[in-house]
């Protein structure tokens, strides 16, 4: 007698197998690409006095398949820390964007609230947008959009700042992938009597700056991977090559590198990689 057992034909099996699929786009997309996680990270600058509490954004990526109401959420979570000084590390957009009033309305929010120094990414304009991203094909438009915002654009250039009764200092370099990285103009008037901290997109870019004055370089870029391997962790989909730092706080010679995952997505994905919103305490 044969044993009963459990039969499925080829085309309730595929019709699973359809169904799964995109069960699991739509979680990636409308769940996980707007599941936003905070991390927390503490860096040794000064060796006493009060602790400095510095945001760090990246890559929001305003597009069809990352809202402005998205945005605008996650910095309305990020502000609630109350941070002293906020640093934006690029890709504002994704490609040419239609909405730059709202889209000002929403980053001003930002600027109000502390201090905010901003580089770009290579998908906010240049030679890499204008011919691998379909994007703008110079930075006019979004050094308009970050001026009309009241955001300090650091475009191989520096600013130094008074805050909590310390000096720090910022510098900016144009994007690596779009070679707009100019170090030697980016560090000519930085000195060494504060702690600097560099704003670089791509976090590749260290081997760029290494000559430099640096004591901590905050990027973005790599999206955390985007789609992370279950169980493994393994991001074979991060845009660097360097894959030793694509998220998260490490140490590189006696440097500090950080690398948020950002808060949009390219094309409103994210997989076992939620978006994140970072927190950093310098002390």
């Amino acid at each position: 007698m044969k044993t009963p057992g459990f039969r499925i034909s080829r085309r309730r099996f595929l019709g699973g197998v359809s169904v799964a699929a995109a069960g699991t786009f739509g979680y990636a997309h409308f769940i996980e690409a707007e599941r936003l996680q905070t991390s927390h990270h503490s860096v040794p600058l000064w060796r006493s006095g009060e602790p400095l509490k510095l945001l760090h954004l990246s890559d929001l990526h305003a597009s069809p398949v990352v809202s402005l109401g998205y945005i605008g959420r996650a910095i309305d979570r990020a502000l609630e820390w109350k941070p002293d000084v906020i640093c934006l590390t690029g890709d504002f957009i994704t490609q040419r964007f239609d909405g730059a009033d709202d889209y000002i309305r929403i980053l001003r929010r930002l600027s109000a609230s502390a201090p905010c120094f901003a580089t770009l990414g290579n998908h906010d304009g240049g030679r890499w947008a204008r011919e691998e991203g379909d994007g703008y094909p110079d930075l006019e438009w979004i050094t308009r959009l970050l001026h009309a915002s009241q955001i300090t654009l650091l475009q191989n250039t520096s600013a130094r700042c008074r805050v909590r009764g310390r000096d720090i200092q910022f510098v900016g370099v144009g994007d690596m992938w779009a070679e707009a990285i100019e170090p030697h103009v980016a560090f000519r008037t930085v000195a060494a009597d504060a702690p600097t901290v560099l704003l670089s997109h791509n976090p590749d870019s260290k081997n760029e700056v290494t000559q430099h004055n640096w004591q901590l370089m905050l990027s973005g870029h790599t999206h955390g991977g985007q789609f992370r391997v279950p169980w493994l962790g393994a991001t074979p989909f991060a845009p660097v090559q360097d894959k030793r730092f694509v998220a998260g706080l490490g140490r590189w010679n006696d440097r500090w590198i950080h690398v948020t995952k950002g808060i949009g997505s390219v094309f409103g994905v994210r997989i076992n990689c939620p978006p994140e919103v970072s927190f950093l305490t310098l002390t």
